[in-house]
């Protein structure tokens, strides 16, 4: 079955390229989301982070290093810090291996960034069309959220190049690398790491992902920008509770 579907009032004829739709995403978002509604393509957005999520993977291991970004963790982990005080040196290198193993997976972003993609469309087409009346189809919204999420793409670039750059150094915290958010300068401080954890999640770079996300489910789903917003900010505010409350928890 063809992506391309018929859109009343829209001129016919070739539409945008991929290339031309990933350029309208940082200079003219409405072009991108509505050329959507003639064709759901998303394999270039996708490709881009799949590629650079690679090299970043390869980056963060091999430049940062596993001992840096285990410590990154155990920082932002009180749970995980008193673990590792009260060990035996053999039971803190099998708890300090464990996390290093997590990091490993790294390599699989591009599997693992498609499958988040594939959930996150599919919520934010049930709350478009069935809690606030919209008529998006599942590909669309797929597409809407990797053209999206483009600006998370420049955010890991930033973290490629400042890591050449030699602005992270041993100090380098894999949760909030760079300073995009409030969380990040008040990091190391006497506040609660929740707060902290609050403070970084409400970033440059998620609010600019969050805004296209929204004007992408109202071209698409033909709602209105305070319905779409409602839905893209619903479903950020709960991703921001769940990520203050697990680092309530682990202290």
């Amino acid at each position: 079955m063809s992506d391309n579907v018929a859109v009343k009032g829209q001129p016919e004829g070739p539409g945008l390229s991929q290339v031309e739709r990933v350029v309208d995403t940082f200079v003219a978002p409405t072009k991108t989301f509505t050329d959507i509604l003639r064709s759901s393509s998303w394999w270039l957005p996708y490709l881009l982070g799949a590629v650079l999520g690679l090299l970043f993977a390869y980056v963060i291991l091999n430049k940062v290093g596993l001992p840096t970004l285990v410590d990154g963790v155990v920082r932002h982990n009180k749970t995980l810090e008193d673990s590792l005080a009260n060990a035996t040196p053999g039971d803190a290198a099998r708890i300090r291996s464990r996390v290093e193993t997590q990091f490993k997976f790294s390599y699989a972003f591009p599997v693992l960034g498609l499958l988040f993609g594939v959930i996150c469309a599919g919520g934010m087409m049930a709350t478009a069309n069935f809690a606030v009346g919209g008529k998006s189809k599942y590909k669309q919204m797929l597409a809407v959220w990797f053209y999206g999420t483009l600006p998370l793409f420049v955010f890991n670039l930033l973290v490629i190049i400042s890591i050449y750059a030699g602005l992270s150094g041993d100090s380098f915290d894999i949760q909030n690398p760079i300073g995009t958010n409030l969380g990040y300068y008040l990091s190391g401080t006497e506040l609660p790491h929740w707060l902290i954890a609050l403070l970084s999640a409400i970033d440059v770079f998620a609010i600019w992902s969050a805004l296209l996300l929204t004007l992408g489910v109202s071209i698409v789903a033909g709602i209105k920008r305070s319905a779409a917003a409602i839905v893209i900010f619903g479903w950020w505010f709960i991703f921001i509770l769940l990520k203050v409350a697990g680092t309530a928890i682990s202290g």
